[in-house]
């Protein structure tokens, strides 16, 4: 998992590729901030365009306002250039300077780290590990109500070796700090932890079990969870589980673009193509990413239609970001067998 999320940085909604150098490093990306920023909503809309001119009139003016320094960073990380990656470090390490007891300003820091280091390779993810972990700590330090801060420090103590500085009872410390501030968002985490543990019927019952009373940065964690438990069930072969628990994350969050992608290749691996069809075509219609290009090449070619799927692989090829090593392999290969 990326060491921060998928798919955006507080909104980078999609980043769910596997992190290179794991599993020293943890999945951190991918939550709305706790506190949206002013340009959130329009961030959410992917009206990015207007983001770079909304931001660009305000640092013009104010070259240290945090919130257009964060939203910044997150377009950074959204474009998912490595070349911009040391620009993102330099604009968070700013908005600290300038503003010290901002917590999104060094969450955005951890952020853009932990993205360099996923792109960076072993070494530097090793080198940055503990900037990383600090990096959360303050933001959490400075709101105990930023859910991603709390998410990516406890998700950094799990998935880190014990010698760089993961911890178990630390991940457990995390979690009872965030029940005194809400108890929804301790249960969503103890359900991760869970995950991790291995307790996986357990996590599914205590994530789906949570009521987020219309907090969007609460469901939206929810939502992650919960697609990671379902991918889980994917990745020990358990299809008809998969199958179920996305459907349960689509009836909470309808709009979900990475559960209708699960639900296609789950019923996929089922050997339902037909079926796998528009859940694929869905997840298409709310976000188009590689994978889901990939997984519908993957469908049409079960279903025999050569130039769909020829189509579809090429497209899953060119997208950017890029697919995964074996899933670019496997596209490669598959195209060549199509023509």
């Amino acid at each position: 998992m990326p060491i921060l999320s998928h798919q955006t940085s507080r909104i980078r909604h999609a980043i769910t590729a596997s992190l290179l150098i794991a599993p020293l490093l943890p999945p951190l990306l991918g939550m709305q901030s706790a506190q949206a920023h002013e340009y959130s909503a329009l961030i959410k809309a992917k009206k990015y365009a207007e983001v770079e001119r909304a931001i660009s009139s305000k640092l013009a003016t104010d070259a240290n306002y945090a919130d257009a320094l964060v939203a910044k960073v997150d377009l950074i990380l959204i474009d998912g250039k490595v070349a911009r990656l040391d620009e993102g470090v330099k604009l968070a390490e700013q908005c600290i300077a300038s503003n010290p007891k901002n917590s999104e300003c060094h969450e955005a820091l951890g952020d853009v780290l932990g993205t360099k280091a996923e792109k960076g390779g072993m070494m530097a993810g090793i080198s940055s590990l503990g900037k990383i972990r600090d990096s959360f700590k303050k933001a959490l330090e400075l709101d105990p109500r930023n859910f991603n801060a709390a998410n990516s420090l406890m998700t950094f103590y799990l998935e880190v070796p014990g010698l760089m500085g993961g911890s178990n009872s630390k991940a457990k410390e995390v979690i009872a700090e965030t029940q005194k501030v809400s108890p929804a968002v301790a249960s969503l985490l103890q359900a991760k932890f869970d995950l991790k543990d291995e307790k996986i019927e357990k996590a599914k019952n205590n994530v789906l079990a949570v009521n987020t009373n219309g907090n969007a940065v609460i469901a939206q964690l929810q939502n992650e969870i919960a697609v990671e438990i379902a991918q889980s069930f994917v990745k020990e072969k358990k299809s008809v589980e998969a199958e179920k628990m996305f459907r349960e994350v689509i009836q909470r969050f309808p709009d979900s673009s990475v559960a209708y992608l699960g639900l296609g290749r789950s019923l996929q691996e089922q050997g339902k193509a037909k079926e796998a069809l528009p859940q694929l075509e869905k997840s298409l219609s709310i976000e188009i990413t590689g994978a889901a290009l990939y997984r519908l090449g993957k469908t049409w070619q079960a279903l025999g239609d050569k130039p769909k799927a020829i189509s579809s692989f090429e497209r899953a090829l060119a997208f950017t970001p890029a697919l995964g090593t074996k899933t670019r392999a496997d596209a490669e290969e598959q195209l060549k067998l199509l023509k």
